[in-house]
């Protein structure tokens, strides 16, 4: 039913002559869904067109892995040596195991999932870029833990077609846990080409080689918190409006969820996607508040801290990290097989949306009264209004749906999550140990 619906009737006299007939209604709302459905098209070509017009020429790693002029892709993949790694990595240690493709598999949640189905005997093999939008050696970091962990990270691209069939090829997927995207909000500004490459043609690439698979993996993939944008009833629901982004990364992903669905609709792929929120902790990203604040306040640098228009505190739902991967694993174990086989769909298949969060929201200020008291000491803030860049005043996560259907519950609360962040940081960067 639409919100309209619930308008209450015009006050006035009844007149039967003004009641339009029902082919006229009918047209009405035909035109009210083409209208809707002509928005979200031209928001998708103008994106694509975006990337097009933005997006730098094909780098030499992207080239056709066959073409014998592609020195460096040739000698990276391919090879019994190759192959015997990515099957061992691939192959699930306990019966009835799953045989998870993780993209982004050496960033933040990427490392965590990983680790965590490889812990409890699922087979993983990690992809990712190592792109340099931090810095790369915190990933390459990760990657050393994922190596000893036993999961073997192809370094390549999600657009790179040839290389993703290469590696459909040499192992059977149950799932794929798609964690590689273009992140932050902010940076859009700097660099809107790349969001579209990896969240909409990176995306589109992974669900073409995917629906030809055979058999087709269930796929769960990370959408964000942001496409709530503009969205100002608390907490978020999955039932409400998303078609009011407040950045081109909140774009992005909604697009994102719009195409999953088209490919769940025509292929018959199994689909879930998951909306974080201000996920934080050990082996974070270094462009998250919590992040550099952190190493600000340690460096005696004044920090910014954002107000909201009425002076009022910008508020976070800051989602630990361990949180996150049990609702990340608990959406692959419910998530149901594909029914399409070569790209051919053969029935009606899972499509899901879940919000994953803390849903207890805590303002700025206090995440960094939080961080003075565990670093001992005192931060120089200097308060300004948060400026319009993307970011939003406030997210707030309702989790009843994941709660019933994944049996997701998070448990960390902000200060014992910052306590086990600042403790890894200390070590990872500054070599010593924390007092506490």
């Amino acid at each position: 039913m639409s919100h309209l619906d619930d308008l209450p009737p015009t006050p006035g006299k009844y007149k039967t002559d003004k009641v339009p007939p029902y082919w006229m209604i009918l047209h009405h709302h035909r035109y009210l869904r083409l209208s809707k459905l002509t928005l979200w098209a031209s928001l998708f070509l103008a994106l694509f067109l975006f990337y097009l017009i933005l997006s730098p020429p094909p780098s030499p790693s992207r080239r056709n892995l066959n073409d014998s002029s592609s020195s460096v892709s040739a000698a990276k993949y391919g090879g019994s040596h190759w192959e015997k790694q990515v099957r061992k990595s691939a192959r699930p240690r306990s019966p009835g195991g799953l045989t998870v493709l993780v993209t982004g598999a050496s960033g933040f949640v990427g490392t965590h999932v990983s680790i965590a189905l490889r812990r409890r005997g699922d087979g993983v093999l990690g992809l990712d870029n190592f792109n340099r939008y931090y810095d790369p050696k915190l990933k390459r970091a990760r990657q050393g833990l994922l190596e000893r962990s036993g999961v073997f990270v192809v370094e390549g691209d999600i657009n790179d077609a040839v290389l993703l069939r290469k590696l459909f090829d040499v192992v059977l997927f149950t799932h794929v846990m798609h964690l590689a995207a273009q992140a932050g909000v902010r940076y859009a500004m700097q660099n809107p080409g790349s969001y579209v490459n990896s969240n909409i043609a990176g995306f589109v690439n992974l669900l073409e080689v995917s629906k030809s698979a055979n058999p087709q993996p269930a796929i769960v993939w990370a959408s964000s918190s942001s496409v709530y944008g503009l969205n100002s009833k608390v907490p978020f629901s999955e039932k409400d409006r998303t078609d009011q982004p407040a950045s081109l990364y909140a774009a992005t992903k909604k697009a994102g969820e719009g195409i999953a669905h088209t490919y769940n609709h025509i292929y018959g792929l199994s689909l879930t996607g998951l909306r974080f929120f201000t996920v934080y902790g050990p082996w974070g990203r270094p462009d998250m508040a919590y992040f550099f604040f952190t190493k600000d306040i340690l460096k005696g640098k004044t920090i910014t801290v954002f107000e909201s228009p009425d002076e009022g505190s910008v508020a976070r739902d800051f989602t630990y990290i361990d949180d996150i991967v049990k609702g990340c694993l608990g959406a692959l174990d419910t998530a149901e097989k594909s029914t399409g086989s070569g790209g051919k769909k053969k029935g009606s298949a899972m499509f899901r949306i879940y919000n994953l969060g803390n849903t207890s929201p805590v303002p700025v200020t206090k995440l960094v009264t939080i961080l003075e008291k565990l670093l001992k000491t005192k931060a120089k803030k200097k308060i300004m209004p948060l400026p319009r860049n993307g970011d939003v005043e406030f997210t707030h996560a309702n989790i009843t749906l994941a709660q019933a259907e994944l049996g997701y519950k998070p448990t960390v609360d902000l200060e014992t999550g910052l306590k086990k962040f600042v403790k890894w940081y200390m070590g990872f960067y500054t070599k010593k140990k924390s007092s506490w």
